[in-house]
This record gives structure tokens, C-alpha cells and sequence, in this order.
């Protein structure tokens, strides 16, 4: 698989969730692959599985791992990953609540049978695209 190209063993892995989940999952995924590709800096994706779960990671640096799933003990839900060491979850948290269930400091959660909150989304997604440069530019 190339660089920025969708990885076969994610398109089977979200083939597998239930139609509801794979929407969603195959939703977000779309978003990284766009907002990569329109934010200066970011550029190509590498989508591979971490710990069995869809990860994207921008190949610039630019910014930390993206993971999302659907697991079958919580089959009413999505949720999207990110680096428990940044502070993502918080900004979220502070900054996009009420759009956005987090939960400790590594996760959003998604209710199945709601509509995603794609500005929000969007605008974590973007931060996490983007989050190692955003810090060099803070320093």
C-alpha cells in the first residue's frame, strides 16, 4: 500500500462493523484523508491498524495518531483515539463541549444512533493533524 492511500485491511476491518458503526468510522476516516490534504503542513496519511484499531498518522509529522473503532462490547457507540500525552481530550473538553462526549484523557464517544457532530469533528481532527506543529509554533 503507498502513502495516502486507503489500506486495504482498514476498508475490511470497518466492512466487518455494523452498518450503523461502519458509516460513521468510514465518515471520519474521509475527514482525515480531506482535511490532511488541505492543511499546510500535513500532506499524506499512512493508514495502518494499531492494537487492531484504524490508525491514521500524517507521514510530515505534523501531528500524532488518530485511532477510531467500533468494539462489540459497547455496540452502541464509535469512538475516536487520540495520544493520551497531548492535550487534545482537554481542549475538547474546554473548547467543544457540549458537542463532544469525551471520556478520561484519550477518547471521544460517538452515540450510533445520533448524527455526528462533524464541525466538532473537524476541528479535533484538524488539531490532531496538526498538533506537533502547532506546538512548535507556541515554543
Amino acid at each position: 500500500m503507498g502513502i495516502d492511500q486507503k489500506s486495504p485491511a482498514i476498508t475490511a476491518k470497518i466492512a466487518h462493523f455494523p452498518a450503523p458503526a461502519r458509516d460513521k468510522i468510514s465518515r471520519i476516516r474521509d475527514m482525515i484523508h480531506d482535511l490532511a490534504a488541505g492543511l499546510d503542513g500535513v500532506g499524506a496519511i499512512e493508514e495502518s491498524l494499531k492494537w487492531g484499531e484504524p490508525a491514521w498518522r500524517p507521514i510530515s509529522g505534523s501531528g500524532t495518531t488518530i485511532r477510531a473503532d467500533w468494539k462489540e462490547r459497547t455496540p452502541d457507540q464509535v469512538m475516536i483515539f487520540l495520544d493520551c500525552k497531548t492535550d487534545l481530550i482537554d481542549r475538547a473538553r474546554s473548547l467543544l463541549h457540549p458537542e463532544l462526549t469525551c471520556s478520561g484523557n484519550r477518547a471521544v464517544i460517538f452515540a450510533l444512533d445520533q448524527p455526528l457532530p462533524e464541525n466538532a469533528i473537524r476541528t479535533l481532527l484538524g488539531w490532531a493533524l496538526t498538533y506537533h506543529l502547532d506546538r512548535k509554533k507556541r515554543a
